[in-house]
């Protein structure tokens, strides 16, 4: 008698917590697309950008883990809001004061609005979503962001070629307290918070213990390897493949769209195929594994815009397709009450990754080497494979142990 108006709870919470997820993705794209632009405004170089980033991505990496913890204790709803209030503050000042200082400022809050996105998100949609589908709300979130990353380059351009660069970033930052209007009335989602309790020290001990299992920590190592995958492509391909083979601005940024987008898409996909084997190892594998021959290619050979388009599509497809299987792992690695703090762990492996690969990609270019823009993904990729190939072996093999045990 109930399933109706569940239901139709489950829906309103995913729309909500998919749109903030939206705006948290799009918000890391919002410089990057500006480069060219912003290089020439303020007489610095790639690297000098490429820092900025990795601060944003080194200050979200410090506070995420607290910031799970401040989401269980307090509720994620209150915790979701201040990050997009505080997300729009970053912004529109960044906008408003376009001088490299304060773009190092500005990173450092935006950095800390972007820590609250995973713990609070995850919080909310594992105590609300009905575990039997759970797995399909993890994609619709997924999907959310990434479709926010995929129009960002095509949405600042159009921006900042018709009002300008400015203007662009401020339109932005405005994005976070827009969405997090209706969060304000959404009160429903405060029942996910953990109150005070001193009779809970114990069992807070016992997770902490828990949380830092090499279980949770070989996530996070994985977690950093698929960010560090993808990094120095959404940050730097626009200005690599301009580079590298003379191509107009405009059509590599087409091309930075059709990655993201394709890569939306296959999470959605990901989530079906997560649902229809339980080999999620070997299917990441396998995907990763053809998506680093892709992006070698998309490195070594002028395509052109014909076969470069599906390229980059294929290429995000395949990336996109396990992202469902990754966050199902990680919420069976959570103890009862900590989907908080255990996503703000181990999503700290994206900033990791997001840190060091804009910064690494900075450095490519400005040595005048684009080919390695695509190259050091490929190596990622590669160590992505081995690390996931390794991690079912030595499952398996622990698997093989025990059965001899109980047989003997």
């Amino acid at each position: 008698m109930t399933s109706k108006p569940n239901r139709i709870g489950e829906t309103r919470a995913l729309w909500l917590i998919s749109a903030a997820h939206l705006v948290s993705h799009f918000q890391q794209l919002v410089l990057p697309p500006l480069f060219f632009v912003l290089r020439e405004q303020m007489d610095v170089g790639f690297v000098e950008l490429g820092i900025a980033i990795t601060v944003y991505n080194v200050v979200s990496a410090l506070v995420q883990a607290p910031m799970g913890y401040v989401v269980d204790r307090f509720g994620p709803r209150h915790v979701l809001i201040a990050g997009l209030c505080l997300s729009g503050v970053a912004y529109g000042s960044i906008g408003a004061f376009p001088v490299y200082g304060w773009l190092i400022g500005g990173s450092v809050i935006a950095g800390v609005a972007n820590s609250v996105y995973h713990p609070a998100d995850y919080a909310i949609l594992g105590a609300v979503i009905e575990p039997s589908r759970v797995g399909r709300a993890y994609s619709v979130h997924t999907f959310a962001g990434f479709f926010g990353g995929a129009i960002a380059p095509a949405v600042m351009l159009v921006l900042a070629t018709t009002f300008g660069y400015q203007a662009a970033i401020v339109f932005a930052g405005l994005l976070g307290p827009i969405v997090a209007v209706p969060l304000l009335f959404a009160g429903g989602l405060d029942a996910t918070a953990t109150q005070a309790d001193p009779r809970q020290a114990g069992r807070e001990q016992s997770s902490i213990r828990i949380m830092l299992s090499p279980t949770i920590l070989s996530l996070t190592g994985l977690f950093s390897l698929l960010s560090l995958s993808s990094a120095a492509i959404q940050t730097f391909s626009v200005v690599a493949l301009v580079a590298l083979y003379g191509m107009q601005f405009s059509v590599a940024n087409a091309a930075l769209s059709t990655y993201l987008m394709a890569m939306a898409i296959g999470v959605l996909a990901g989530g079906f195929i997560a649902d229809a084997t339980r080999r999620h190892a070997e299917v990441a594998a396998a995907g990763f594994a053809v998506a680093a021959v892709i992006m070698f290619v998309i490195g070594t050979i002028d395509l052109g815009i014909i076969l470069l388009m599906p390229a980059m599509a294929a290429g995000g497809f395949l990336i996109g397709m396990i992202m469902p299987s990754r966050d199902m792992l990680v919420r069976a690695a959570a103890p009862p009450g900590t989907a908080g703090r255990v996503f703000g762990i181990v999503t700290t492996g994206f900033n990791v990754g997001s840190a060091i690969g804009p910064m690494l990609a900075g450095w490519l270019m400005d040595h005048g080497e684009p080919r390695w823009v695509f190259y050091s993904s490929v190596c990622f990729m590669a160590l992505t494979v081995l690390m996931i190939l390794l991690g079912t072996w030595r499952t398996r093999r622990r698997a093989g142990g025990a059965v001899l045990m109980q047989a003997e």
